[in-house]
Formats: structure tokens, sequence, C-alpha cells
């Protein structure tokens, strides 16, 4: 069994991914809207793994006797009114999701529980990941945005971004 508090983080950390896929189909919506079907099959990408991290989170609940909540899903609200601002509150979400996972991680490193820090272990590199390519979007963004032909060949790479099962789904 698991300490009830770590419990309760990763139980929380579960509805925080589903809320991040939302997020992310929302962000799809809005890139579709402006005619950036690349940047939309990116989010769409994004909001399959967040789905995934949500399962993986559930199934170590219940692996370890846990039953799990899940609770509403707060719809998106953030204010967009340009490509270059759905890259930057994605890099603020990822931030965010890595402050989630890190606190969780260092109340598994307080309670000793090392099977739950094992486990988190792919999370955290996951987030650098994540991270890392949340700020490379906002850097081209940045650096050529305002250029319709750049524009359109970022659109073209985010376009042909292929969706891969995160590797610790079982049976997927």
């Amino acid at each position: 069994m698991l300490n009830e508090k770590i419990a309760a983080l990763i139980n929380n950390q579960v509805n925080k991914e589903f809320y991040s896929a939302y997020l992310y189909l929302e962000f799809a919506n809005y890139c579709e809207e402006l005619g950036l079907d690349g940047f939309a099959n990116w989010y769409e990408i994004q909001a399959k793994e967040e789905r995934d991290h949500a399962i993986i989170f559930r199934r170590y609940l219940l692996d370890n006797g846990y039953r799990v909540t899940m609770e509403a899903i707060d719809k998106p609200t953030h204010q967009l009114n340009s490509a270059n601002d759905v890259f930057k509150a994605g890099l603020k979400h990822e931030q965010y999701v890595t402050a989630l996972i890190n606190a969780i991680y260092a109340e598994a490193f307080a309670q000793h529980d090392f099977k739950t820090m094992q486990f988190l272990d792919w999370f955290i590199k996951e987030q650098v990941e994540e991270e890392k390519n949340a700020e490379d979007l906002v850097k081209k963004m940045e650096l050529f945005g305002n250029d319709s032909k750049s524009l359109y060949l970022l659109n073209q790479e985010l376009g042909s971004r292929a969706y891969m099962p995160t590797p610790m789904l079982k049976g997927e």
C-alpha cells in the first residue's frame, strides 16, 4: 500500500494529466482555426501522450491497492491571440506539470518510498524532454514566426509528427 499523501498526490496527477490532454486539444482547436494544421497535429499528439501519462499514473495506483478518484476536468481558460501564445502557454504548462511531479517525488523521498521514486524517474526524464520541446517551439516562433515561408515550413515539420504510444503502457 502507498502512503496516503503520496497516493493522493498521484491521484491528483491522474486528473492533471487528463487536464493537460484537454488543454492541448484546446490548443489544437485554436491552431486549426488559424489554418495551422501541422501545429494542430503536434498538439493532438501531445494530448494523446498526456492521456497515456494519466493512464500510467492510474495503473500505478491500482497496482498498489489504491482506489482512483476521477475528478471533473477544468475548462482551459488561456487567452490566445497568436500561435506563439499557444507555444508560450504550452511551455508554462509543462513547467507546471514538472513542478507537480517534482512534488510527488519529494514526498516519496521524504517517506523513503523508493518504489514510487523509481516509478517517477521516467516522468522526470520525460518532463526534461517536454520542456525542451516546448522551449524549442517558442524559440522557433520568435526567430521566424512572422516570416510566412518559415511559418509554412514549421507547420509542415509539426504536421509530420506521428503518435507513438508511451513505452510504459502495458498491453498497448
